[in-house]
């Protein structure tokens, strides 16, 4: 496989939970709207059950709590999960600057 195709595959699908928790940074969503969602903000679109294996992790690591509302589980990203999301963003930093 080409190496930027390799690095756009393992840094979009393959670390799903970085774009989930993203998102849930912004507000709760339903399992079943990430697809949509991350497609429309960051331009590819994982499987409809993938979200659902991603929140599980997430939920067993205490990045995120699910609360049922009416018929939907709805996500929250917790302060764990902040954090963890700040970690992120400062690998990403660092590698970004020493290019």
């Amino acid at each position: 496989m080409n190496p930027f195709l390799r690095l756009k595959k393992y840094n979009t699908k393959g670390n799903l939970w970085i774009y989930i928790l993203a998102l849930l940074k912004e507000g709760s969503f339903h399992g079943w709207d990430f697809p949509d969602i991350i497609e429309k903000k960051f331009g590819f679109r994982p499987g409809k059950i993938t979200p659902y294996r991603v929140l599980y992790t997430l939920e067993l690591e205490g990045l995120v709590t699910s609360k049922q509302e009416e018929r939907r589980r709805m996500y929250k990203i917790t302060k764990k999960g902040i954090k963890k999301l700040e970690k992120v963003k400062d690998f990403y930093n660092n590698i970004i600057n020493l290019l």
